[in-house]
């Protein structure tokens, strides 16, 4: 049987796949689709060094697939042909009721459409990307992997909300987490590069991309994350607050004049970064820091302080940490985030190596100086190959 695998992460307006040996973890080919549903599109092929582009008119996610699918084709691959061994969806939210990789059935896919109540901005998506892949390949296996499941089960106290327990039990609400293929697989990862039992270790990881989150992982088991009911709660991000004061929402309603819909534009798109300085890029940000924008300092300043606060609660929820590892796009490439995240530490065990931080390279490396009692560690996520290994395992059944 082939161990090919098409990764399916499907936004509201925007696609991403990728193609690969699930097994040796050689990609065949990636790429995305962006502007969806706008006037004009754009369709990026990637293998190896070789990259096209095509732009045009993409009116669906369906149309959108079958272009990459053309693309695909039009340089040398057929993904009809491939025996493609099923396809892997990153689906946002699980709730309840999916924590492991599930076969998508006409009642799965309900279900996950269903939960769209918890994560109006992204099911949908999944929903119409599972859809299309269905109708692209008939007969290939549609395999559901979702970000909530690796914090499934955290500890009651950490899951759950101070609200009227009633209410809260009626509708859902506890914290659910997200990233979790992320947090997994690099929790993973640092334990199999340093040679150490995962068992033993105490973790701490920081996925940093546009969306951010923290998690502490006691033994290779979660016990606390930073986002929660939605990927809202937690550290700054680039369009979202994180942790606010809740008493914000209705004060926006009566004094500002908002309604539900408005709030969650403002919350989802208009804050975080973006909110704070216009922009949301961290090279851009940079750049206006590097120009003297004072209003650019301080959403850095807000972005570090907050990542410090969740790394002092998790150091305390662990009683004491082994590893601090960052990830994803600013986790993995911002030097100055990582430094400034654990400067003045060094009574508590933590330092960061300025020579061994200042290197780029795309495999795990340690950036705390030799015999640190912390290591600290910048290991790069892939969550494509996650998603193929779990998709692959499930319809093996290895």
């Amino acid at each position: 049987m082939s161990d090919v695998v098409l990764v399916l992460n499907c936004g509201s307006s925007s696609l991403k796949y990728q193609l690969l040996h699930a097994e040796s973890a050689r990609v065949l080919a990636s790429g995305l689709v962006e502007r969806i549903g706008e006037p004009e599109g754009r369709v990026v092929f990637e293998a190896g060094e070789h990259t096209v582009e095509h732009t045009g008119p993409i009116p669906d996610h369906r149309a959108g697939l079958r272009a990459a699918f053309d693309l695909v084709r039009a340089n040398g691959l057929d993904p009809a042909t491939l025996g493609i061994a099923a396809v892997g969806h990153r689906v946002v939210h699980g709730g309840e009721v999916f924590y492991r990789p599930t076969l998508v059935t006409d009642d799965v896919l309900r279900t996950i459409s269903d939960l769209s109540v918890l994560a109006p901005l992204h099911n949908p998506a999944n929903v119409i990307g599972i859809e299309s892949a269905e109708q692209l390949l008939p007969g290939v296996p549609q395999v559901a992997v979702f970000d909530t499941a690796f914090f499934h089960g955290l500890p009651a106290a950490a899951r759950t909300y101070a609200l009227d327990a009633k209410v809260a039990a009626a509708h859902g609400i506890r914290k659910y987490g997200f990233h979790g293929t992320s947090h997994e697989y690099v929790s993973g990862r640092v334990a199999e590069f340093l040679g150490r039992d995962p068992n033993t270790l105490n973790q701490i990881v920081f996925h940093l991309g546009n969306g951010a989150s923290a998690s502490a992982i006691r033994g290779g088991t979660p016990i606390d994350t930073s986002m929660g009911l939605t990927p809202l709660e937690g550290l700054v991000m680039g369009t979202r607050p994180g942790d606010i004061d809740p008493g914000i929402v209705p004060h926006l309603v009566r004094v500002a004049g908002l309604d539900p819909d408005d709030v969650e534009t403002l919350l989802n798109r208009n804050s975080g970064l973006k909110g704070l300085s216009g922009v949301n890029d961290f090279r851009e940000l940079g750049r206006l820091i590097g120009d003297g924008d004072a209003a650019a300092k301080l959403a850095y300043d807000v972005y570090i302080h907050r990542l410090r606060r969740y790394l002092g609660a998790y150091m305390i929820e662990l009683g004491g940490v082994d590893t601090i590892t960052f990830t994803a796009g600013v986790g993995e490439n911002s030097v100055e985030v990582r430094a400034d995240a654990l400067a003045g530490l060094e009574r508590f065990g933590i330092a960061v190596d300025p020579a061994r931080n200042a290197v780029r390279a795309r495999e795990p490396r340690v950036i705390s100086p030799e015999g640190a009692e912390v290591t600290v560690l910048v290991v790069p996520t892939n969550e494509e190959l996650a998603i193929a290994r779990a998709a692959f395992g499930l319809v093996t059944g290895s």
